[in-house]
């Protein structure tokens, strides 16, 4: 079972030590790209996307960690979107796509080759482009050779994993332009005290007792982490979540979003990885037994850890709400019962009342940090990893 070091999470030494990207450094400038990108996209003409005419269809091209943007427009605009909206990665581009539609080409470095290519056919065909990524990039001269509208990004030396907001915020004013969201730059300066907010509280310099980031990356250490969204807004954060774990402390997690999600999750409370389910009789004794010596016994099978990531109980109403409904806050409220009769730890977080990007903004801060410090917790550099770094050498 991995080994969870505070004393690396805590020791300012330690952390800048790990953190030889600055991570957290990035994470905190959240609230700071959000308020540069509203500047950036007025600069260049966002109220001008598409020749200021609503679009046909939208098409969001991201991949890897730009891939969350093309979701929260999705998200934003349904289910009262007057346009489709849709998502690609790569290559074909839809044969729908033509010189009516608008296509969305997201990459922080402007290199992507995804979003790169279906931007460029997509000039091919006539079709208007948004692009958002690195200045002087070769994004931003196909956007260029389109007559399209590019936004660069002001703050630099970032991975699209902690470039966000950065990348998110033109499409979101974009969105609000062309009347497929309610995403106005007063929303946005909101959004952006939101996630100020969260980097207070989640500062490196918190103790791991009083810091809710820390507390929770600590929990995540010791078991499988299962993370599930209690709703839409939630739903997309705990995509994110998974990747970061995934991506940044190199944790597998499964992920999922009330209530489609809700019988192949419970389904896991009756697995070998539960104190209910445990297969062997003293497993469960086993992980809980404080006599037990880890290196005289060897270490005890890891159990599972639920994350439900909540919605706010009230808030305005909108396209994208962060619950439905009452019945859909009592689902979440059951899964949780559900996992705590099985033996499963279950750490619950819910966002603070506002419009359902604010909420977004509260659960996309706690999971962005938590991730960082298991990576760090764990010994490991949360900005790098020698398999994704060959990976890409493989692939020049």
């Amino acid at each position: 079972m991995p080994h969870w070091d505070e004393s690396l999470v805590d020791d300012e030494v330690e952390r800048e030590r790990l953190d030889s990207r600055g991570v957290l450094r990035a994470l905190a400038t959240a609230g700071a790209q959000v308020r540069a990108a509203v500047g950036l996209s007025q600069e260049a003409g966002i109220d001008r996307v598409a020749g200021g005419e609503r679009p046909r269809g939208v098409l969001v091209a991201a991949v890897g960690g730009s891939a969350v943007v093309g979701e929260t427009l999705s998200r934003l605009a349904e289910p009262g979107s007057p346009v489709p909206l849709a998502q690609a990665t790569t290559l074909p581009l839809p044969g729908w796509v033509g010189p009516l539609d608008l296509v969305v080409a997201v990459s922080e470095s402007g290199r992507a080759a995804g979003p790169l290519a279906l931007a460029a056919e997509a000039s091919r065909r006539g079709a208007s482009l948004l692009t958002v990524g690195a200045v002087d990039s070769p994004l931003a001269a196909v956007c260029a050779s389109a007559r399209g509208v590019h936004v660069g990004l002001a703050l630099g030396g970032m991975s699209s994993r902690t470039a966000l907001w950065a990348l998110l915020t033109p499409v979101l004013l974009a969105g609000h332009a062309l009347g497929l969201t309610r995403t106005p730059a007063d929303v946005l300066a909101a959004v952006a005290d939101r996630l100020d907010a969260g980097a207070t509280a989640y500062r490196p310099s918190s103790e791991a007792f009083v810091n809710p980031a820390k507390l929770l990356a600590a929990d995540l250490a010791g078991g499988l982490p299962v993370i599930l969204g209690d709703g839409p807004v939630a739903g997309v954060a705990a995509r994110r979540a998974a990747t970061m774990l995934a991506r940044t402390a190199r944790v597998p997690a499964p992920s999922g979003e009330l209530p489609s999600a809700a019988s192949e999750i419970v389904a896991l409370f009756d697995g070998p990885f539960t104190g209910q389910g445990a297969r062997e009789t003293d497993l469960a004794a086993a992980v809980d037994d404080i006599f037990r010596d880890p290196f005289l016994d060897g270490a005890p099978d890891p159990r599972l850890v639920l994350v439900l990531l909540r919605g706010a109980l009230t808030g305005p109403t909108g396209s994208w709400t962060a619950h439905a409904d009452a019945d859909g806050d009592e689902l979440g409220d059951a899964v949780a019962a559900a996992a705590q009769d099985a033996g499963v730890k279950v750490r619950q977080h819910r966002a603070e009342p506002g419009h359902p990007l604010e909420q977004f903004a509260d659960l996309m801060c706690l999971v962005d940090f938590t991730a960082t410090y298991l990576a760090l917790g764990l010994g490991l550099d949360p900005g790098v990893s020698a398999h994704v770094r060959a990976l890409r050498d493989y692939g020049r």
